[in-house]
């Protein structure tokens, strides 16, 4: 297992901001303190997502050298393979760990999203490298059909996981901001993903820093 830090994940995703201004947004989150980020885009072709990969990652390596968070693509394992990012976070719908590890080797981090106690409990005999539990809350970035599980479903799944899978990192997604996280972090997650209250803010680097700062403090007020 990969050692993850989960604690400010930015996600990256054009259905928030114009997808020329990811590489910029990368190097603001990743300077302000976010410890991973996602390249996630539903809605453009393998060709285009994987150019916009390394421009991201050309960014992020021009401003911070080999010292940048992994970026990580979502759903696609190909798009991760041919430009050269750190791993790869897959869906209930995606590709199998299995196989995506297979494809990427043993050095490659891989995340999975967990909705409920069943992909909870497969995570047992999956090759993956943290869990992201949710949606958490409601949120405008992504149609998502299930209803959220809110903090009493991220508390019962976040035991759940570390049950099975103690040293396993575990995060929460969706809906996440300052007025939140406190209360996501109390429920047991080791860290936030998020888009908007990073990529829509308007000084991007300085939303990076104090969310950091108080996921910090929130991980240390828990014990």
């Amino acid at each position: 297992m990969i050692p993850v830090d989960h604690r400010l994940y930015v996600l990256l995703d054009p259905v928030a901001v114009d997808r020329n201004r990811l590489p910029g947004l990368a190097v603001q989150s990743a300077i302000g303190g976010a410890t991973l980020l996602q390249y996630r885009d539903k809605h453009a072709d393998g060709g285009m997502m994987a150019d916009t990969a390394r421009m991201i990652l050309a960014a992020l390596s021009e401003a911070m050298g080999d010292k940048h968070p992994p970026l990580l693509i979502n759903d696609r394992v190909d798009v991760a393979k041919v430009s050269g990012a750190q791993g790869v976070h897959l869906g209930q719908s995606d590709l199998s760990p299995h196989d995506a590890r297979s494809i990427l080797g043993p050095s490659a981090i891989i995340g999975r999203t967990i909705k409920h106690q069943g992909h909870a409990k497969a995570l047992k005999d999956e090759p993956v490298d943290y869990a992201t539990c949710g949606g958490v809350f409601g949120t405008i970035h992504k149609d998502n059909p299930d209803a959220p599980i809110g903090l009493n479903g991220l508390s019962e799944l976040c035991r759940l996981i570390k049950s099975i899978k103690p040293q396993l990192v575990v995060g929460a997604i969706a809906g996440i901001d300052a007025d939140n996280l406190g209360d996501v972090i109390a429920q047991g997650a080791d860290g936030i993903a998020l888009i908007g209250a990073v990529l829509k803010a308007d000084d991007p680097q300085t939303a990076a820093r104090q969310l950091r700062q108080a996921v910090d403090t929130a991980l240390k007020s828990r014990g």
